[in-house]
């Protein structure tokens, strides 16, 4: 069946395709219970966020755009110390989609859904003219048990900077898939629930975590450097990028400290505790290859980002100039 403006009328297409696409995924224990919003279990402190993605193409090597959606949004609860419990979700349809491929995409979020321990509790679908597109808009709902503060201000001179694994495999994907050229890359999209959780749940004083995601490892740790007024340094020779990816950038011209993520996370914990966390890290799910790649060196009003080369020379990083690569999450 293909998406015709019928399906958006609000009628009978409509019922039929949320009966028969949504609720069969997100709501199958609570079929009668189609209200005006979802009614669940809060708490006195709760972490809440939104998103829209657009990603091109919708399905790509290691993922698509349904757990994309359900990875970027719990990814961002977590980024806070919250636990992800809920995430209402809105398709925009263009006319010729096939239902068939949205049925994989629904299916697909539902999965992630389920790894990543949330629930989809709410939803709205409209249908649009177009080409068989697609794009989702997601909230997400987090409760905060714990009593850290954590932010992108709170990083102290000394602190170690510890990224989760592997960069730009994500970007790569997407640019590879686009230009048609055939290679190993998939995207890392995923939840990061287990390493965070296990992190808050060990004790470690997290300071600082952040989502690395469009505009790259680079442009995460300017802002991070600004809005803590610290310098930090990085180290070349610690990033930790896959050879296909580096084969790929080197290629193209692509600077993997500039490139798009969907299931990476930046630590900044004190130096003393940085073993720890990097144990705990690598023993989650999806942070085998984490690594401590620097540390905050000085106060510094002004945020500078450094990068300390192979040769030993320090480069100055800024965040990303120009628009990137567009509709990658």
């Amino acid at each position: 069946m293909i998406i015709t403006m019928s399906h958006g009328s609000g009628g009978a297409s409509t019922a039929a395709l949320i009966d028969d696409i949504f609720i069969n995924e997100f709501n199958s224990d609570n079929r009668g219970e189609l209200e005006d919003c979802a009614i669940v279990s809060g708490a006195d402190k709760i972490a809440i966020t939104t998103d829209s993605f657009v990603v091109t193409p919708v399905v790509y090597p290691g993922g698509d755009i349904g757990r994309l959606s359900v990875c970027g949004t719990v990814n961002d609860l977590l980024a806070r110390g919250a636990t992800p419990k809920y995430i209402t979700c809105g398709f925009i349809l263009e006319t010729g989609l096939d239902t068939e491929l949205l049925k994989k995409i629904v299916h697909s979020m539902a999965e992630t859904a389920k790894e990543a321990g949330v629930r989809i509790v709410a939803g709205d679908t409209k249908v649009v003219e177009g080409n068989g597109g697609l794009m989702i808009n997601t909230s997400g709902v987090g409760i905060i048990c714990h009593d850290k503060s954590i932010s992108s201000a709170n990083v102290k001179v000394d602190d170690a900077i510890i990224v989760s694994g592997y960069l730009g495999e994500h970007h790569a994907t997407i640019l590879s898939t686009r230009l048609e050229i055939a290679n190993d890359i998939v995207s890392d999209n995923a939840p990061l629930n287990d390493m965070v959780m296990s992190l808050v749940e060990a004790g470690v004083d997290i300071h600082t975590m952040r989502d690395v995601t469009r505009g790259g490892l680079a442009t995460v740790l300017k802002e991070i450097a600004f809005a803590s007024k610290v310098k930090i340094e990085i180290e070349d020779k610690l990033l930790p990028v896959p050879q296909n990816v580096k084969d790929f950038g080197g290629l193209l011209g692509l600077d993997p400290l500039y490139m798009g993520n969907e299931g990476k996370m930046v630590f900044v914990v004190p130096e003393a505790e940085a073993e720890e966390a990097l144990k705990i890290i690598r023993s989650s799910n999806y942070g085998e290859n984490a690594a401590v790649i620097g540390k905050a060196v000085d106060a510094d009003e002004d945020g500078t980002l450094l990068l300390r080369t192979t040769l030993g020379g320090l480069r100055q990083l800024d965040v990303l100039q120009g628009e990137g690569l567009p509709r990658i999450c």
